[in-house]
């Protein structure tokens, strides 16, 4: 550090901490937070701790000015937008906060949050220069705040020494490491040297398990990160067949698997010539994914992969780079902090240093043994801690003498961890091990309560103090998960019957979750649901695999229907047009009756999507066979949902649409829905009618019907609607010449799918706005939209392949207008904007 440069400040000026947050919603929040920052030593920036004779506006701006540290606070408002204002103070606040380091807390769960802040916040969420974190109530606010501005303030120490410590919330998509790294720095610096190399195209870090090299990984993309390059991060630990490898990676991308196109086209065009650095994390178990890989590098001439395995890939572009154990000094060192994570106050000493050398030379310098035998210093001397190893190694190691000697000795560590549970912790790890993905502790509580285990809460606390049961950030909600080798283990060892007992619990569990969430995805809880979702995807998922692999088919055809919206919006119905592929497949291979109503749901997955995918193609008896089915089920919205499907069907028949057909179809769809209440269905069939009537030229029409839509939406607060609603009525306003109009309806429609990250509703938003600024003459900005929109269709995957683009109308005036040179530099332009500029646009006066 310049001293020359850093100002010495005197002993009453104290590191100032603005916050943000509405006034009175959050007056408790605000006082926690208060006394967090107070506690520290440090100086709270608030408006309540003294009038000033100025506006607001200058107020807050001055109060920024004048600031260390910014820190928000959301819950459920907007906040008050002034009159001439764009946007709340709230949201200026968090724009002016400028460089200011950001510690951002979201309330959760918040069921009534406004539409406004929740696109704020999926903004907010992009912003990688913040950390980012979920709270309940104000206490554990204040806990979460007096952490973060400790943590923040160690940091900034730190930034002066030559090798500061990777931030745990560096970038978002990268997994936030649970420690600090030891030891590894070399190795760190090695491999960010081979990365930048141009003819380096597939490294692999190749280790044992348990040697760090997931960590290390972790390591390496967060610095590569933090240098400006675009990185993605595909744990492929939750997946057990090669096929699902390309899910997985696509999902990093941020690639949604829509139905629309093969996945992996869909990966090749999002990676196009993009500079990415994909890490592909724990790829042994499925080293049939090495094609995949390869295919990818070949069709992306700008992708570098970074890959952890126990074994080599065996390609001509791999570049190998053998882990190895930590060095005695670093394994010390190890030991020493996760030591004293759990007992505050232990060092290495002259008194211990000998003793804990032993352990780590008889653990052969394995971290996760490391970790696992540092973590029983909680009530065990260092002394005790070796002679109990010493006995237990030479007891369990004869077990596995076909392992290499570094597998044994942390196989060994594992069983001994193990050992010294109670029976409820140990029968709550094997119940633990089901899940492949992470899963919050709340569940984790009802499941185990669900297998039988006497105190869960109990059993739970005594894994996680044991380092055999971790918690994680996810998506900014804390959760729980197994290391991959520790669950393994325990799906190895655990007793046959408390496993099968455990797997029907977990089933049973999400089998609800997904029961529950069915109708709460249909109305004023559907973000919140969304959200919870999202946190658990994997399971949800793994539970239609558990399903199909016990062949309970019509089950694994429920559980899926139940979730038809949340994957709509989330982006997995190509996975399961897959898992419905597979389940009718299995039906006629094994002979396997089935329900006429998991018939039903298996055509309808099947065809439906197959109009995204194959818009040419003629799919209207197979989705009337499954209407008919459904119909025979007694399942009048199930047929009414089909016909949906129908109609869109009918207008995009190979020799052109039928029309008056279509019309019918779905006037009957309508009538089905509305007949059992399904308002949410009656919204969506609206739609479709209103856009055979825009698309006719009866504009009058057409708007009637998206009003109509609008209303049912609306008396629901269902935000997919509304957003779906607002953005064709926009449209329909764009058409009638009322620009002003238009530009709220799809301005509103655009903030509704940023709060639901709906991928393919902020490309229809910003495909609205290339039709906005285009009759306001403005080419170049219509330019940078469509760019930046169909940029983010490749990206996200959320391609339109239906014909269904009313902004393709504005582009063809634009350039018989003879602007289309000007259109098309400045979609050049938009096609690599980021989106919180190319947002920035749409929002200008």
């Amino acid at each position: 550090m310049d001293e020359a440069d850093t100002p010495i400040r005197t002993p009453d000026q104290r590191l100032r901490v603005f916050v943000s947050s509405t006034l009175k919603e959050l007056a408790a929040e605000r006082q926690a937070v208060r006394s967090a920052i107070e506690g520290l030593q440090l100086a709270p920036v608030m408006f309540e701790l003294g009038s000033r004779p100025h506006p607001p506006r200058s107020l807050y701006r001055s109060y920024l000015a004048q600031s260390d540290v910014f820190v928000g606070i959301y819950g459920e408002r907007y906040g008050w937008v002034a009159p001439g204002e764009a946007v709340s103070g709230l949201e200026d606040e968090y724009a002016l906060s400028g460089e200011l380091p950001s510690l951002i807390y979201v309330l959760d769960p918040a069921p009534e949050r406004e539409p406004r802040l929740a696109a704020l916040l999926d903004r907010i969420r992009a912003d990688d220069r913040v950390s980012y974190r979920a709270y309940r109530d104000a206490d554990e606010l204040a806990t979460l705040v007096r952490q973060d501005l400790a943590t923040l303030l160690a940091e900034r120490f730190d930034a002066g020494r030559p090798r500061g410590a990777l931030r745990a919330d560096a970038m978002p998509g990268i997994p936030a490491p649970y420690s600090a790294i030891v030891g590894r720095d070399a190795e760190r610096d090695a491999l960010l040297a081979m990365l930048d190399r141009p003819d380096v195209r597939i490294v692999t870090i190749v280790g044992d398990g348990g040697i760090g090299k997931s960590r290390l990984a972790i390591e390496v993309a967060g610095a590569a990160a933090a240098a400006g390059r675009p990185v993605a991060f595909a744990m492929l630990e939750t997946i057990t067949v090669p096929e699902r490898a390309i899910t997985v990676i696509a999902r990093s991308l941020g690639v949604r698997d829509t139905g629309d196109a093969p996945l992996e086209q869909k990966v090749v065009e999002a990676l196009a010539d993009r500079d990415v650095l994909l890490v592909v994390d724990n790829l042994e178990h499925v080293l049939g994914a090495v094609g995949l890989l390869v295919r990818l590098i070949g069709a992306a001439p700008r992708l570098t992969l970074l890959v952890t395995s126990r074994s080599p890939l065996r390609v001509r572009a791999e570049r190998l780079f053998p882990l190895g154990p930590l060095d005695a000094a670093a394994a010390a060192a190890l030991f020493e902090e996760r030591a004293a994570a759990v007992r505050p106050g232990f060092r290495l000493g002259p008194e211990n240093e000998a003793t804990v050398a032993e352990i780590c030379r008889r653990l052969d310098g394995s971290p996760l043994a490391i970790e696992l035998a540092a973590a029983r210093m909680v009530w065990m001397p260092v002394d005790e801690l070796l002679r109990r190893l010493e006995s237990a190694l030479t007891l369990l190691v004869g077990g596995a003498r076909d392992l290499p000697e570094r597998q044994q000795a942390l196989r060994s560590t594992i069983q001994w961890s193990v050992d010294l549970l109670d029976p409820s912790a140990t029968e709550a790890l094997t119940a633990l091990a089901v899940p492949a993905g992470p899963f919050a502790g709340s569940t984790a509580e009802q499941v185990l309560g669900a297998a039988g285990i006497a105190d869960p809460t109990a059993a739970i606390t005594a894994l996680a103090e044991a380092s055999l049961l971790r918690h994680e950030d996810h998506r900014g909600a804390p959760m729980l998960a197994l290391p991959v080798l520790v669950r393994a283990f325990a799906r190895e060892n655990g007793p046959a019957s408390l496993l099968e007992t455990a797997r029907a619990a977990w089933i049973d569990h999400y089998r609800q979750v997904a029961s529950d969430a069915e109708a709460a995805m249909r109305g004023a809880s559907q973000l919140a649901t969304l959200r919870r979702l999202d946190l658990e995807a994997e399971n949800l998922g793994g539970v239609v695999r558990l399903l199909l692999d016990d062949r309970r088919l019509d089950d694994a055809a429920e559980h899926a229907w139940s979730l038809y919206l949340y994957h709509w919006i989330a982006g997995h119905l190509g996975l399961v047009r897959e898992w419905m592929t597979e389940l009718l497949a299995l039906a006629e291979r094994e002979s396997i009756p089935l329900g006429v109503r998991t018939r039903a749901i298996a055509l309808y997955y099947t065809h439906a999507i197959r109009f995204w995918q194959e818009p040419t193609s003629d799919v209207v008896p197979g989705m009337q066979a499954s209407r008919d089915l459904f119909a025979e089920a007694e399942d009048p919205g199930g047929a009414a949902l089909a016909d949906v499907s129908i109609g869109l069907g009918l207008l995009t028949l190979p020799d052109g649409p039928d029309v008056p057909a279509a019309t019918a179809v779905l006037e009957r769809s309508r009538a089905g829905f509305r007949a059992v209440g399904d308002a949410w269905g009656e919204a969506m069939t609206l739609v479709m009618l209103g856009r055979i009537a825009l698309l006719t030229g009866d504009i009058g029409g057409a708007r009637e019907r998206f009003e109509e839509s609008l209303a049912l939406a609306t008396a629901q607060h269902e935000l997919l609607g509304i957003g779906i609603a607002r953005n064709h009525r926009g449209w329909a306003r764009l058409f009638a010449g009322d620009v002003e109009g238009a530009a709220d309806d799809l301005g509103t429609s655009l903030d509704e799918s940023l709060a639901l990250g709906h991928d393919e509703g902020v490309a229809y938003g910003l495909e609205g706005f290339v039709g906005v600024r285009g009759a306001q003459g403005d080419a170049v900005t219509a330019g940078v939209l469509q760019g930046a929109a169909q940029s983010l269709r490749r990206r996200k995957g959320a391609l339109n392949r239906s014909g269904f683009d009313f902004s393709t109308m504005v582009v063809a005036r634009l350039r018989d207008g003879g602007a289309g040179e000007s259109f098309d530099g400045a979609a050049q332009r938009g096609a690599t904007m980021p989106l919180v500029d190319v947002l920035a646009l749409v929002r200008a006066p």
